[in-house]
């Protein structure tokens, strides 16, 4: 008898821990993603900033040639200037293979190549509109994936760790790309589906677009790195022009300064 009770007590406890066991929904996986960067979730719950390293492979399909770069990247999600989403602002800085910086502080974008003695100073809202699918500004739109791409899975749908993979095609045509797929962390997504808790780990593990000519991009972000929710500061993404340099504006404008 005593041997069934215990018995009983374990099937109880395995049928109550279940949903931690259980694969994930494709919603579910999805709603890991946007929860914490949506400008109506709680405080708590929310990722207001982020800082780690990265790595990135560039594949140049018909030249079949892979460029490695690695760096550091910081970003900030601001709730505070706006009601619809929040103002995302980063610092990405590449120390491989070449030195680069590429700043938002939210409104303005700037590209410093150092080698070129060159700045790309671009207004973030006429970036946003012609790229709004590049790989490049994918993070400013985080918590409105749904609404901007057609999310399923990827194949196969889980990596050897047990990350979940999404594919993501964008609704509207774009020359930027035609899909990416992210991969996103099982702790986040166990986080999310047994307890609905956010903002406790970094969602996305990397990412990986392709274009239309079959040239890719993947970033990995080091997940043994990151640093969430330390309270970065706003002057981390205001750009400091270098002295000497020329600066490049879209509408081909050039200025020395």
């Amino acid at each position: 008898m005593a041997y069934m009770k215990n018995l009983v007590i374990f099937v109880s406890l395995m049928l109550l821990l279940s949903p931690l066991a259980r694969a994930a929904t494709v919603r579910e996986v999805v709603e890991t993603l946007e929860v914490p960067f949506r400008v109506d979730t709680p405080s708590a719950d929310a990722i207001h900033d982020v800082e780690t390293e990265f790595s990135q492979e560039s594949g140049i399909a018909s030249l079949d040639r892979k460029q490695q770069g690695s760096g550091r990247v910081t970003l900030q999600f601001d709730r505070q200037s706006t009601s619809t989403v929040p103002l995302v602002k980063f610092r990405w800085e590449y120390d491989f293979p070449t030195r680069q910086e590429i700043v938002s502080d939210g409104r303005t974008m700037w590209v410093y190549i150092p080698e070129n003695n060159q700045v790309i100073e671009s207004d973030v809202s006429r970036v946003s509109q012609a790229r709004s699918q590049d790989p490049l500004t994918f993070l400013t739109g985080l918590g409105n994936l749904s609404r901007d791409f057609l999310v399923r899975w990827a194949s196969p749908n889980r990596d050897d760790d047990g990350n979940y993979v999404l594919k993501l095609t964008p609704k509207t045509t774009t020359t930027m790309f035609r899909e990416l797929e992210v991969v996103v962390d099982r702790r986040a997504v166990n986080e999310y589906a047994g307890s609905g808790l956010t903002g406790r780990t970094f969602p996305i593990v990397s990412t990986r677009a392709v274009d239309t000519s079959e040239n890719t991009t993947k970033i990995v972000f080091d997940q043994n790195r990151v640093r969430l929710n330390r309270g970065v500061s706003p002057l981390n993404f205001d750009f400091m022009m270098p002295a000497g340099v020329d600066v490049v504006r879209p509408e081909g404008h050039r200025m020395g300064y």
